[in-house]
């Protein structure tokens, strides 16, 4: 079985599937921790709440794709509100602070979470015209998954756009550079910083919705997540896109093959890759600020 080709095509695009998710998820935080130097624990809960969300608006409309369109759009405007309340007075203190106030609203999600939905586990259905699982080399696969796949492909190619060939993409990567120096030229650097905020909540319900058809949608599924997400930014490095794109690659797949090949030690083999890349680049892989 591990000798078979086809066998690891299909673990092959299981990683890619994780992968995907990890980044829609990462992108996000990994930017915002490295423009904004905050800790944001709770971009987890942000995650569960587009899953939810998306679950709320397909009950009511019976349509995955009007889900799937306003989820984002729902978990983006809880982030606005989380941002105006609480990260701008936050974003000076220290960051023992950011932890245990992100943290506390991870508490207040689940509890938020389970007094609206339940503790029951749901799920989303998958739209019709991906509902059939597609034939790769002899094997079914579900065509949902490539979906997911090429929705993280699309979005980064979009970032990386954005990023490296737009006037605001200049502005956010020269803010990561050296924040009071773009002050300095008249640039509004809050205003950049909001919507890269906004822009990472609504990537963090993006892929929350997306994953409500594959992973089940319960109270606690944010925790989970989390880790792996951290790990991805602390291994692709703060503020960078192709630090997350890679980051989530490698985790993604050393979580999809560590089940497979060392189940019983699949839980430490990401840990072990953590430390190894730590080792090498204490920053990660492709930090934007210098370590």
């Amino acid at each position: 079985m591990f000798t078979d080709p086809t066998f690891l095509f299909i673990q092959t695009l299981n990683g890619l599937q994780l992968a995907m998710l990890l980044f829609l998820l990462s992108v996000g935080l990994s930017v915002i921790f490295g423009l904004m130097n905050f800790i944001n624990l709770a971009h987890g809960t942000l995650y569960m709440l587009g899953a939810y969300f998306g679950l709320w608006v397909y009950v009511n409309t019976g349509s995955f794709w009007v889900a799937l369109a306003l989820a984002p759009i729902g978990v983006m405007v809880v982030g606005m509100v989380f941002y105006v309340t609480l990260i701008k007075r936050l974003r000076t203190a220290p960051p023992l602070k950011q932890v245990l106030v992100t943290f506390g609203l991870i508490f207040v999600g689940l509890d938020a979470v389970r007094m609206s939905w339940g503790n029951l586990s749901k799920s989303i259905p998958t739209p019709d015209v991906f509902s059939q699982s597609v034939t790769i080399f002899g094997e079914i696969y579900p065509s949902y998954r490539l979906f997911i796949i090429g929705l993280g492909v699309a979005v980064f190619v979009i970032l990386y756009f954005v990023l490296e060939r737009t006037r605001i993409g200049s502005v956010i990567r020269a803010g990561v550079d050296d924040r009071d120096m773009v002050s300095c030229l008249g640039i509004n650097v809050d205003l950049a910083f909001f919507g890269v905020f906004c822009i990472g909540c609504y990537l963090a319900g993006l892929s929350g919705a997306v994953a409500g058809a594959v992973f089940p949608v319960e109270p606690g599924m944010d925790m989970s997540i989390l880790i792996l997400t951290l790990i991805v930014v602390v291994v692709g490095g703060l503020g960078s896109l192709k630090g997350a794109v890679v980051g989530s690659l490698m985790i993604g797949m050393a979580e999809t093959f560590g089940q497979v090949f060392l189940p019983q030690f699949a839980s430490v083999t990401i840990y072990a890759l953590m430390v190894v890349v730590l080792l090498v680049r204490p920053g990660g892989l492709f930090p934007t600020r210098a370590a």
